[in-house]
């Protein structure tokens, strides 16, 4: 087969992504399949001697087709396919291969990426993304244009979120929660931004909601809502409409997921969006009050500063690595964690699976504010009060095209400032991006996507001054370097 026609099959922080129609349709996608049942059953079969393959599938356009049509290849690999009886989050099919020691998972899924996407997830036995030696190596696998004979018949099916929903609703006490929030007189608002997670934390409490929980956009919209299903401040009007429009002195709280359920957000009582940047730190000071564990966190490059200061207030190692979570599902693993997380939405737990779960954490989140029987909002006070100040925010610079980010990526490398203004930088890191710290609680990341065409840049500062000063400063410098390309 020739080698440029898979050129751009190329696997990203969490796995291939493309255009609906373009890159990604079933010649790609059958090939893609073929490849990565090679590469499982090469990489895993001695460990876990299994041959079922679990297929789900998120709530996008023509995703359940591309499930369905995807099975003959799975079964015409010497495989068992089992499909997802419906839609279902990602971490739902990582937990379920974890349980049931399948040889691993296809999630077809783009995400939080715009409607017009689709994309391809690949989970091993352990209940996580691959690494990026298995993407690697699938890629090599392309280049060499397999086929296999497809085998049409019967597979599988089963209710994959169903199995997932019930063992969180195992590990808590929902009648305390419900009966908790209730007399807080806090009402919770879940999100799920028209995604696979609809209706989840709903059918979780099932009759103990007493109207406690309610949801919005949960109905079926492959635009999504004109925006995409990323859990980010600009795309939550409806939610921040829905919460300023309760009456009779009630709290509200808002919870957000993304497209296929493995990042979570929320809005606080007093209206304050709330990225991973403050709920890991919430998580961390919650269950480290009782857990006394002193297994390390981790965190990404992106990651608030505020997360390690307070691990390591309860005596914890703080590990950073690059961006993507299957770099921290890699060593919880392999060592004792207490919390992983990445600034952009996913949160892991080390007793539960090595995988982000917006499901999981939106549980752990409302069961701390019910037994500590305190608002969000607060307890994110005390934080700011005792770990801060902190000040944060994200600028994503998009490019017409790869070639043009590469360029850039090439040009900031060799250009690195030994100041930015007045602030005096005191050390480079290159782990994921280039990281230029300027003091505690104050530094500047450029990073550029794995899977996207676009530069996003992250800071950290402790005065709203000072964020906005050093974040004018980096879209000027971009705006310099893109003159000179």
């Amino acid at each position: 087969m020739p080698e440029d026609k898979f050129n751009k099959i190329k696997f990203g922080t969490d796995g291939w992504r493309g255009i609906i129609g373009f890159d990604f349709n079933i010649s790609n996608l059958s090939r893609v399949v073929v490849a990565t049942c090679q590469q499982l059953h090469y990489q895993y079969f001695k460990e876990v001697n299994s041959t079922k393959i679990l297929i789900g599938y998120d709530r996008r356009f023509m995703a359940s087709e591309f499930a369905k049509q995807i099975v003959p290849f799975v079964k015409g690999c010497g495989f068992e396919p089992i499909l997802s009886s419906s839609y279902v989050t990602t971490p739902s099919c990582s937990f379920y291969v974890k349980e049931k020691k399948c040889l691993g998972a296809l999630v077809i899924t783009a995400s939080h990426n715009p409607y017009n996407w689709l994309g391809f997830k690949v989970k091993s036995f352990k209940g996580c993304s691959v690494d990026e030696s298995f993407t690697s190596d699938v890629e090599k696998r392309l280049m060499l244009g397999n086929f296999i004979n497809k085998l049409d018949g019967a597979c599988e099916i089963i209710d994959i979120k169903k199995f997932h929903l019930d063992k969180i609703k195992s590990l808590f006490d929902i009648d305390f929660i419900s009966n908790s929030l209730k007399k807080m007189n806090i009402q919770i608002f879940v999100d799920s931004m028209h995604g696979s997670a609809a209706k989840c934390i709903s059918e979780i409490f099932h009759c103990n909601n007493s109207g406690v929980i309610k949801g919005i956009r949960e109905d079926s919209d492959p635009y999504f809502g004109g925006n995409p299903p990323e859990p980010l401040q600009k795309y939550l009007n409806d939610l921040r409409e829905t919460l300023k429009n309760t009456q009779n002195g009630v709290k509200t709280l808002g919870i957000i997921f993304d497209g296929d359920g493995d990042r979570i957000a929320a809005i606080d009582e007093k209206g304050r969006y709330c990225s991973t940047q403050d709920l890991l730190p919430y998580f961390i000071k919650y269950l480290g009050e009782t857990n006394k564990n002193s297994y390390p966190v981790l965190k990404t490059v992106s990651g608030s500063d505020i997360i390690k200061n307070i691990s390591e207030s309860q005596n914890r190692e703080v590990h950073e690595l690059p961006v993507g979570f299957k770099y921290i599902a890699e060593k919880m693993i392999n060592e004792k964690i207490f919390i992983g997380g990445e600034e952009s939405g996913g949160v892991g737990f080390g007793d539960f699976m090595p995988e982000r779960d917006a499901l999981y954490a939106a549980m752990i989140l409302l069961n701390g504010i019910a037994k500590k029987s305190q608002y969000l909002s607060e307890t994110l006070d005390e934080i700011q009060n005792e770990f801060g100040p902190s000040f944060y925010r994200r600028i994503d610079i998009n490019f017409s095209n790869q070639s043009e980010k590469n360029l850039l990526k090439d040009f900031i490398f060799d250009n690195i400032p030994e100041k930015i203004n007045n602030h005096k930088i005191l050390s480079i890191t290159e782990i994921d991006g280039i990281k230029l710290r300027i003091n505690k609680n104050f530094w500047l990341l450029f990073r550029f996507s794995g899977t996207e065409p676009l530069l996003r840049l992250y800071c950290e500062a402790p005065s709203k001054d000072y964020l906005d000063e050093v974040l004018e400063w980096s879209e000027k410098f971009i705006n310099i370097a893109r003159t000179k390309l």
